[in-house]
């Protein structure tokens, strides 16, 4: 019941179709998702007129399902989420689901993507043989010869092609002024949402100049990496990577030279560039932690902690206590930013006086690397770890366990984390009374300590009860007298007792 037609929704767009664009969706792509999922598509486009942008109206679900004629019933749902997913898989639509934690309310964001222009699209060899799959071969290069013209037949003639497009600033001149605030912000907020990344500026390590300067010429590549500074988004990634890798220049350059970092059509490969500067960052770490071994042997002196990143980004969410171990060291918002912001691995760091055990660095690798939870998740995921009180609790198998439920859960951001942990902090804290048994001890007394001592006697003995400690109810209230004749009773019928006895 997460996905159900009474959940709300908004949609996204930043383009319009155009006639092309209408031609890809029936010719190529709707052959390989169907024309139910190109409907769908076409269904959340028309939420906006085509001379607008932007987000939509938040609305309920059932708008989707009247006006694709779906029951709103488990299959009607499933339904809609197949063709979804169907979008979602070729590249058309991207879902997100954000939750409010004071309304408890779930909001589905489906972020349109236009098609690929033809040649992209047969440049990809995926979508290419899924619809050679779907429509066969002729087809296939029927569709390509009609959207694709062929250049000239005299352009081959001409060589030594050479690019004479003008400069902006060879061209235009911007009056200098001051920065305006203003418009930056508003700038900032016409942004895509999915397009924020909410952290700090990352300082710009690697330069796409010095990167020409020490690419060799004749590499395979150096045609993809010479089109870089034409690619802002994959420059970022680049840099995000040598910061949280602490790689330079030099072993940025090697890594863009090796084969499969590179897509056919030049695109950066993220996922592969992040495996393989993981490779080296754990190369580089073991031959640190060596040298260091070394050096502390001659000198007795231990590598200080890499200086902080500056970070004036204004804060507003649910706040971790500082751990005991950073001292007054920092502020609580400085704590929580280092939280949101810092890669896992320098969150990591923080934590340990020297180098990082390598079991540690293995666990919260596979958690990035496999599960692919975000960085904050992991750094609120070390902060429970590592920054509450759980040292007998620091196995594989128990981070893993609580990494494994975030997934579960769905734990997707900082904010959902952050109220993860503290749910879990209460529930530790009412399972440690509950096991301590302090209402029982409290109300037991000297019954309770009696019961200790019997199963004190009864594990010395080696045979080791399993029935639980059982509360006992003991006596409160005041001391009361027993009256003469009452106690003459007792006495008379322990004399009777005692002579049966005998």
């Amino acid at each position: 019941m997460e996905f159900t037609e009474n959940h709300r929704y908004v949609a996204y767009r930043d383009f319009a179709l155009s006639g092309l664009d209408r031609k890809m969706l029936t010719h190529l792509y709707q052959p390989m998702v169907g024309a139910f999922a190109v409907g769908l598509y076409l269904l959340l486009y028309h939420h906006l007129g085509d001379d607008k942008t932007g987000y939509t109206v938040p609305e309920a679900q059932r708008k989707l399902f009247l006006g694709l004629d779906l029951e709103m019933n488990p299959a009607g749902r499933q339904t809609l989420i197949d063709h979804f997913s169907r979008l979602e898989a070729v590249g058309l639509l991207q879902t997100y689901r954000q939750y409010d934690p004071a309304a408890e309310e779930s909001l589905y964001e489906y972020v349109l993507i236009r098609p690929l222009p033809p040649g992209e699209f047969f440049s990809n060899l995926h979508l290419t043989l899924l619809l050679r799959d779907k429509i066969g071969k002729l087809a296939l290069m029927e569709l390509r010869d009609e959207l694709i013209a062929s250049p000239p037949v005299g352009l081959a003639r001409f060589m030594n092609r050479e690019e004479a497009t003008v400069p902006f600033y060879e061209l235009f001149r911007l009056s200098p002024g001051p920065v305006d605030p203003e418009l930056e912000a508003a700038i900032s907020e016409s942004a895509p949402a999915r397009e924020r990344t909410g952290g700090p500026k990352l300082p710009e390590r690697i330069r796409h100049s010095e990167m020409l300067l020490r690419f060799p010429r004749g590499a395979a590549n150096r045609r993809y990496v010479e089109r870089l500074h034409l690619q802002p988004e994959a420059m970022g990634q680049i840099n995000y990577i040598a910061y949280k890798f602490d790689l330079d220049v030099a072993e940025i350059c090697r890594l863009l030279d090796e084969d499969g970092i590179f897509e056919t059509d030049g695109t950066l490969r993220w996922d592969e560039l992040q495996h393989r500067a993981n490779l080296v960052y754990r190369q580089g770490r073991k031959r640190d932690e060596e040298r260091e071994r070394y050096m502390a042997r001659l000198e007795a002196a231990e590598a200080p902690l890499p200086p902080e990143e500056p970070d004036d980004l204004p804060y507003a969410a649910p706040l971790l206590d500082i751990p005991a171990r950073f001292g007054g060291s920092v502020t609580v918002e400085e704590y929580n930013r280092m939280l949101r912001h810092e890669p896992y691995t320098r969150m990591l760091a923080r934590y340990f006086p020297g180098a990082v055990p390598d079991a540690f660095a293995r666990i919260f690798e596979r958690i990035d690397l496999n599960y692919k939870l975000p960085e904050p998740v992991i750094n609120v995921l070390i902060h429970y770890v590592l920054g509450m009180d759980h040292a007998q609790r620091l196995t594989k198998s128990f981070i893993d366990s609580i990494a494994s439920n975030m997934l579960a859960k769905g734990i997707d951001t900082f904010a959902k984390a952050v109220v993860y942990v503290l749910e879990q902090q209460k529930l530790n804290e009412t399972l440690e009374k509950r096991r301590r048994g302090e209402s029982a001890a409290e109300a037991g007394g000297a019954a309770s300590r009696g019961q200790a001592g019997a199963g004190s006697r009864a594990r010395k003995s080696g045979g080791g009860s399993r029935k639980p400690a059982m509360p006992v109810v003991g006596s409160t209230g005041p001391a009361q007298e027993i009256p003469p004749e009452e106690l003459e009773k007792m006495r008379e019928l322990a004399r009777k007792l005692k002579d049966n006895k005998n």
